[in-house]
């Protein structure tokens, strides 16, 4: 069994080796240190600083093969979906052709989300939606946090949607929220989102009708959209 130091070390040599790939300390195709140098430069053992290659090897950052040694992945091969990548690449450089796209993906799927969720959406899950949109309501008036409340508007949504693919993608979205959000925001020059525009979504998934529901996610994200291509 992992002792919870080893298991810590291992985790944040994770995370700085994937940092100092992200922001292009180690250039793509050339070679990383060896893991004997890796052990030394983070002063790490071996064994952790082994397991910390098969992490970033298993997220697509690296490969690591015999007498190739441990070499940077071109950005194509990471995988986008795991959230340690996307936060690495979001709080180190967020561009806003990586937003752009992540905003295309949003609309591809959220719509289709509340869509479904106007269908699928049990009772508990319709009042996790509405407790979220309360919360948005609160933070207008310094009462909650605006970012953490439209962060849970939008993930309720997914969840309720019945679809478990659509589902799991609840913590890709809530760690790319939280730095399109605050950018589009801020362009916008407000604290937080527009709470009747996502009162309406809720009103829509209430009612059932899963057209006026996707409509009006659609909307908003097309609004965020516009928004961010209007800066590039």
């Amino acid at each position: 069994m992992k002792s919870p130091q080893r298991h810590n070390l291992t985790h944040q040599l994770t995370h700085d080796l994937g940092i100092a790939i992200v922001t292009g300390k180690y250039t793509i195709g050339e070679g990383l240190p060896s893991e004997a140098d890796l052990c030394v430069e983070y002063d790490v053992s071996r064994s952790s600083t082994r397991e910390a290659v098969k992490m970033l090897s298993a997220k697509g950052l690296i490969s690591s093969r015999p007498k190739q040694g441990i070499r940077v992945l071109p950005e194509s091969r990471w995988n986008m979906f795991d959230t340690d990548v996307l936060n690495w690449i979001l709080s180190s450089k967020p561009s806003l052709s990586l937003l752009r796209e992540f905003t295309q993906v949003r609309i591809a799927i959220e719509p289709q989300a509340a869509a479904l969720a106007a269908v699928n959406a049990t009772a508990p899950q319709l009042k996790a939606i509405e407790k979220s949109l309360d919360r948005m309501v609160d933070a207008d008036q310094g009462l909650d946090d605006p970012l953490e409340a439209d962060i849970a508007f939008h993930t309720a949504i997914l969840e309720a949607s019945g679809n478990r693919f659509i589902a799991q993608l609840t913590d890709f979205i809530n760690t790319a929220l939280r730095v399109s959000i605050r950018y589009t925001n801020k362009i916008k020059g407000v604290p937080g989102a527009d709470v009747k525009k996502h009162s309406d979504i809720f009103d829509r998934i209430r009612e059932r009708d899963a057209e006026k529901a996707k409509e009006a996610v659609y909307t908003i994200l097309q609004e965020a959209l516009e928004l961010i291509e209007s800066r590039l």
